[in-house]
């Protein structure tokens, strides 16, 4: 599928690529140490290589952000068609050696087939880009639900709970492990029936139904290290090999968020929810049920083989459970689900997503399309939620709490490198609601810079250079910045949203 640039070979096909190196390797691929995982001379992709181009479609507000990608919603300019559109940069995938997790991504997605699984319809790419075209969720992320909610009922709950538990039950039939299973990862659709998304950290058993083409799978091993933190089992923490149990275990942490609002093992830090979930130090509410109790407490069992869905029943011991008592397992995407909390609306301006569509960074495509740079209109209330968003996703370590005022928050914060003629510098980027933009020594947790604030773009703006690349510029400075997360669109969009508030 990929044809991952090195030097200028950016431009070659992707499924041309893919076809040299069977050819190349097709003789040798019966003895590469691949076990029993299924190794194909020849494959037909359900989802095509299509010649599309990044004009051909309006670009919406942004669904997610990940280390190499991002998520968009985008509308198919000739056919109305509504995708969500995974944009990935290619320099960054080459540099960070993630070919193989792209590769097989792809491969997965093109053959799962289960009304709980995102379906892939069709893929392209550029000099810059893969882009991978996948069914759009316009219903958002369970996380969303569950935050908008507070908590969910335990009725909510056993709806959203069976339907992830019947699409694992596939996943792990066709002999796969997800490995990031969490409410995040948990998408909606119109209807608002669950659909699992984000399949970049699959890792394919010895058994699998899946057929993996060389060159195509993750070069890890699969004790190795992937997923969120609160939602890692404390076997990948020792590094013992994976298991179907490690999606049961984040299972169990999704339905006690469900329940509760919060995960299980939630702390300060990356280190001490990693020491709670080594000591399985797990704190119930009082008003959990008996039934939902028992079953996260069975699915957090520190013995992976013991969870249910684990064990020698199979599944059978998990849809058994107590807590899915009238559940009806042939039927269930018949059934209604729950009625969905909207989105709080911040601004009274247009809210339809082609008042957001002229989104369009200028490294997405070959450059050939007109650039915004963002100054035409205020942000999206969605945009301002996702910058919110990223400060959770970023913020574990309670360190930086010191450079916060009383009912300060950080909004957006990022480890990056001020650029300067001589040196380059790591610095801790903050950015708070106060408002309040600063950059902080990590080593010495000194303040090194304070950007003087501005709600005017004239004294106060963000230039783009490339995915990692921006600057920070007022009427003094002109400060440069290298996010090595991709990220410089977000800042830029995290500081105008806030200027627009």
């Amino acid at each position: 599928m990929l044809a991952l640039i090195g030097g200028e070979a950016g431009n070659n096909n992707m499924e041309k690529d893919f076809d040299s190196k069977l050819r190349i390797q097709s003789n040798s691929s019966s003895s590469n140490g691949g076990g029993n995982v299924q190794r194909s001379k020849s494959f037909a992709f359900r989802a095509p290589q299509e010649s599309f181009t990044i004009q051909d479609f309006e670009l919406g507000k942004i669904y997610g952000v990940g280390s190499y990608s991002k998520v968009v919603r985008a509308r198919k300019k000739d056919t109305g068609m509504v995708y969500a559109l995974k944009i990935m940069d290619k320099k960054f995938i080459t540099k960070e050696n993630k070919t193989a997790y792209v590769k097989l991504e792809r491969i997965v997605l093109d053959q799962l087939d289960h009304p709980g699984i995102v379906r892939l319809f069709f893929t392209f790419q550029d000099t810059f880009s893969l882009y991978m075209a996948l069914e759009s969720c316009e219903g958002g992320e369970l996380f969303d639900q569950i935050t908008r909610k507070g908590r969910l009922s335990e009725d909510e709950a056993r709806f959203y709970a069976a339907e992830v538990v019947d699409a694992l039950e596939y996943i792990h039939s066709m002999g796969l492990i997800h490995r990031d299973i969490k409410p995040e990862n948990l998408l909606l659709n119109t209807e608002g029936h669950i659909k699992i998304a984000d399949f970049g950290s699959v890792k394919p058993m010895q058994d699998t139904r899946i057929t993996v083409l060389p060159n195509a799978a993750s070069d890890d091993k699969a004790c190795t290290f992937v997923g969120t933190a609160a939602y890692v089992p404390p076997e990948v923490l020792n590094s013992s090999p994976a298991t179907f149990g490690n999606d049961l275990w984040a299972l169990g942490c999704t339905l006690y968020q469900m329940l509760s609002g919060t995960s299980p093992f939630k702390d300060a830090s990356e280190w001490l929810i990693f020491q709670r979930i080594i000591a399985r130090d797990i704190r119930f509410p009082a008003y959990f049920s008996e039934e939902a109790r028992d079953l996260i407490d069975r699915l957090l069992d520190i013995d992976p083989s013991r969870r249910p869905g684990a064990g020698p029943d199979g599944y059978t011991s998990l849809k058994t459970h107590p807590f899915f008592r009238g559940v009806d397992w042939k039927n269930l995407r018949a059934q209604g689900p729950p009625k969905m909390a909207s989105e709080q609306k911040v601004h009274s301006s247009d809210s339809d997503d082609v008042h957001d569509s002229s989104w369009n960074p200028t490294h997405i495509g070959d450059g050939s399309a007109g650039q915004n740079d963002g100054n035409g209109g205020s942000a999206s209330s969605s945009e301002a939620g996702h910058v919110t968003r990223l400060a959770s996703i970023d913020s574990f370590d309670s360190k930086w709490q010191q450079f916060l005022e009383p009912g300060e928050s950080v909004l957006m914060i990022s480890m990056v490198k001020k650029i300067q003629k001589l040196t380059n510098k790591k610095v801790q980027l903050i950015l708070t609601n106060k408002p309040k933009l600063i950059y902080v020594n990590p080593s010495k947790l000194v303040v090194k810079g304070n950007i003087i604030w501005s709600d005017s773009p004239n004294d106060l703006n963000v230039q783009v250079m490339s995915p990692s690349h921006f600057k920070i510029c007022t009427p003094k400075k002109v400060l440069s910045f290298e996010d090595a997360k991709q990220r410089a669109l977000q800042w830029k969009k995290a500081i105008e949203t806030l200027q627009n508030r």
